[in-house]
C-alpha cells in the first residue's frame, strides 16, 4: 500500500534565456485543482506582459491527476516538458508555471523544449524536496479501568498522540501511518482484550475501547 509521496516544500524558481527570449519558472506545492488556477491567475496578473504562460501540474497519491498546457505555444513544446521535469524528480502536489517574455527570435521546437524544460529544472533544483508519509486519524473512546494499560500501549513506535482529552468522556487521537494502521490497531485490541491476534480480528472493539476512524 502507497502511503508516502515527494514534494515541494515552498515556492521555488528558476530562470532560462536563450536569443533574447526569457522563461520564468515558478513551483508551488499544491494539493487541489482550484489551487492550481488561483496560482495561475496569480501569476498572470504577476506578469500581464508576458507572452505565454504555460503550465503542468500532477497531483495526488499516485499521481494520476495531472495536466500539461501549452498555452499557444506549439503544441508539446511547454506543458510537457515542464510535466517531465515533474516527473524526473518523482514529485506530485506540484505545480510548475512558467512565462515566456518573446525576445523577438523564434526559438523552434527543440529550443522551447530546452528553454521550458531548464527553467523548471532549475526551479525544482532549488527546491527543498520533502517525503510526505499519509496517515490515518483515529479517535479511541476509552473507559478509565483501562487507561493505564492504554497509555502504555502507546508509547510504542508508530504511534502519535495528537490530542487527549480526560473529561468525563475520555479520548486520545492519535495518527498512524497508512500501512501500518491495521496491524497496530489490530496489535492494540489483542492486547486491551487479552486475546491472540486471530481472535482480535474477530472482534468489533474490546470492551472499554471503541475505535473511531477520524480521517482516512
Amino acid at each position: 500500500m502507497k502511503d508516502s509521496y515527494l514534494t515541494i516544500e515552498g515556492i521555488s524558481t528558476g530562470e532560462y534565456k536563450d536569443k533574447g527570449s526569457k522563461f520564468i519558472a515558478y513551483a508551488f506545492p499544491v494539493w487541489q485543482e482550484e489551487e492550481c488556477q488561483r496560482l495561475l491567475e496569480a501569476v498572470r496578473k504577476d506578469h500581464p506582459k508576458a507572452r505565454h504562460h504555460c503550465f503542468a501540474y500532477r497531483l495526488g497519491l499516485t499521481g494520476d491527476n495531472f495536466r500539461a498546457n501549452d498555452d499557444a505555444e506549439p503544441s508539446g513544446t511547454a506543458g510537457r516538458p515542464i510535466l517531465g521535469q515533474i516527473d524526473s524528480f518523482s514529485l506530485t502536489n506540484v505545480i510548475v508555471i512558467a512565462v515566456r517574455y518573446f525576445g523577438g527570435t523564434l526559438l523552434g521546437t527543440s529550443g522551447l523544449i530546452a528553454a521550458y524544460k531548464g527553467c523548471t529544472q532549475q526551479a525544482l533544483e532549488s527546491a527543498r524536496i520533502v517525503e510526505v508519509i499519509v496517515k490515518n486519524t483515529y479517535r479511541l473512546h476509552f473507559d478509565y479501568a483501562i487507561m493505564g494499560t492504554l497509555m502504555n500501549l502507546l508509547k510504542r513506535p508508530g504511534i502519535e498522540i495528537l490530542q487527549q482529552s480526560f473529561e468525563s468522556t475520555a479520548f486520545i487521537d492519535i495518527a498512524l501511518r497508512k500501512s501500518e494502521s491495521n496491524a497496530i490497531l489490530l496489535k492494540l485490541k489483542a492486547l486491551i482484550a487479552q486475546v491472540s491476534l486471530e481472535e482480535a480480528a474477530t472482534l468489533n472493539d474490546p470492551v472499554g475501547l471503541r475505535i473511531e476512524l477520524l480521517s482516512p
